[in-house]
Parts: C-alpha cells; structure tokens; sequence
C-alpha cells in the first residue's frame, strides 16, 4: 500500500495541502490486509468478480492464533514424557542439578530446557580391559609389567567385569567411569602381586590372586563412591617378560626334568623297596622254618640217643 493511498490523506503527489490529513481507517486497513493475504493463498478479491474468501476478522484471528499457541503448549509438555525399561533407572535434572530417580515404566518430567534426563543401564555388564586391549597380544605394557616380592617382573594381563549399583553415583562421582575402573584394576593388582612370590602368582595362586585383587578393587571404588559393582575379575596370561621369556623357560624345563627325575626315582623305589621286603620275609621264613625243623631234628636225635645210654647203662 504506497504512501500516496487516500486512506492516509495524501491526495496526490501534486502538493495540494487541502483534503482529509487525518489516521487511516483501521477496518480499511485490515481489509486491504486480507485481500493481499488471500491473493498469497490464491484466493480472489472481490473487484474480481468471482469467489472470494471472507475477510478475516481479527478477533477471528486472535482465535487461531490462540489454538495454534495452545497446540504448541501440548506439543511441548508432550516431550516431557520418556520411557525406562525394566533394565534402567531414570535420573532427572533441572537445570543440570538432581531432582530425583525414577523406576521403570512411563514417565513425566518438565520439558527442555527446564528439565532433561538420563537413563542409566543397571544390569548390563561392561568389560574393562588391563594390560592388553582386544587380544592377549595387543599388550599394553605399561599396565601389565609388575614387580613380586622377590623382585621379579612379570606380565600380567586380566578382564574385569562390572554393573552399576547407583545410578546417581555413577553419572555424577565418575568423570571417565571406565578409566576409573581400569586405575582401580591396576592399583589393586599391584598390590597383590607385589605382596608375592613369582612362582606362586605364576602357578599355583591364580584364583588367590585373582581374588584378593577383585575385594581391593572394589574398596578402592566403594571408597570414592563410584556407583560400580565388580562382578568378575579374570586372570588370562601371566608370564614373564619377552627378554627373559627365554631364559626361563629353560629354567621351567630344567624344574620340570628334576621332577620327572625325582618322580621316575619314587616310582623305582616304590616298585623295588616292596619286592626286596618281600625277598627277605620270604628268606627269614625260609630260615625260621630250616631253624625249627634242625631243632626238632636235633631234638629228636638227643632223645634216642638218651634212649639208648639209659639201656646201655642197664647192661651188665
């Protein structure tokens, strides 16, 4: 609508000062304002002589506009409304403080930005890695070489398994959950292995030492309030280094063949020492019978000869 038009009370552009200088009508205005709006919608203006499209009335407007804002209201309270599966705990915030937990089911919080919240899994298990990552091979050395009580180094290398406790703990006493895990891990293998021998963390103290590192693991995480619950630790290579892997092998084959040794010589005298025993009880039998049967033999002979001097002497 250009400057120029009646209805603001310019009469032209040919500086006549006369006429009506007064505010434009608003109901003309407004119609002007609908005709446009429908030209935009294809509708028809009534100079046209068709249809046209009944001007829209403001209070018509305002009443539109209204549903509209009310159906953004619903839409935006609608996205509130969230989902935790039986395996999860909801936790929600305000502004990024706690408000509180919720339990499995259909639930509702404020809509963004006011509220927003997190769902934490409390039954899945996670798998923490130490000393290696992927495979046995990929070793992680800076991990996995630790010092015994009897000053020897060895690679060690196991898995840890663990679930969420407390949610809550979880998402705000942890900066990097899964590197808090693993320090735990390596802090309390450390610790067990440093208290023992070479031969026992090799051999015979597996699952000993398994153990004892699991229940200082999981002080260590209780003690800073982790949210985290170690469900597993597993021990799957313990060795000695590569330089010295050599070495002591050798020195395992040489232990090995002292055994064997030892074990060949047990089983020679477990199979000789019973037969000569049963040689020599069966000779002192032998004896003891050769020695009763003289005795009796002797024995006899005396008798008969006691027999023959009474009758001797009895002879004239």
């Amino acid at each position: 609508m250009s400057l120029n038009d009646p209805r603001w009370g310019n009469q032209g552009g040919n500086g006549n000062k006369g006429g009506n200088q007064g505010p434009p009508d608003l109901e003309d205005l407004w119609r002007d304002f609908n005709k446009r709006l429908a030209g935009l919608f294809g509708g028809k203006s009534n100079n046209g002589g068709g249809e046209s499209r009944p001007p829209v009335t403001p209070r018509q407007f305002g009443g539109g506009l209204g549903v509209v804002l009310g159906l953004i209201v619903i839409v935006w309270l609608a996205s509130g409304l969230y989902i935790v599966d039986a395996s999860q705990r909801g936790v929600v915030l305000r502004f990024g403080k706690l408000v509180e937990t919720t339990d499995p089911g259909l639930q509702w919080r404020l809509p963004y930005p006011i509220d927003s919240h997190e769902l934490v899994n409390l039954t899945g298990v996670r798998t923490v890695e130490v000393g290696y990552r992927g495979a046995e091979r990929n070793k992680v050395l800076k991990e996995a070489l630790m010092l015994t009580d009897d000053e020897n180094i060895i690679n060690i290398q196991f898995a840890v398994q663990y679930i969420l406790k407390d949610p809550v703990a979880y998402l705000f006493q942890n900066r990097l959950p899964e590197e808090s895990v693993v320090h735990a891990a390596e802090t309390a293998m450390r610790e067990v292995v440093g208290k023992s021998k070479m031969d026992f963390v090799l051999y015979e103290g597996r699952e000993q030492i398994a153990a004892d590192a699991q229940r200082i693991m999981q002080q260590i995480l209780d003690r800073y309030q982790t949210g985290i619950q170690i469900s597993r630790l597993t021990l799957q290579n313990a060795q000695p280094p590569e330089q010295v892997q050599a070495a002591f092998d050798d020195a395992v084959k040489a232990g090995q063949d002292l055994e064997r040794q030892k074990n060949e010589g047990q089983a020679y005298a477990n199979d000789v020492i019973p037969k000569a025993r049963g040689t020599a009880s069966r000779l002192l039998e032998e004896a003891n019978g050769y020695k009763e049967r003289i005795i009796a033999t002797s024995q006899g002979d005396a008798s008969r000869f006691k027999q023959i001097l009474a009758e001797y002497l009895k002879a004239p």
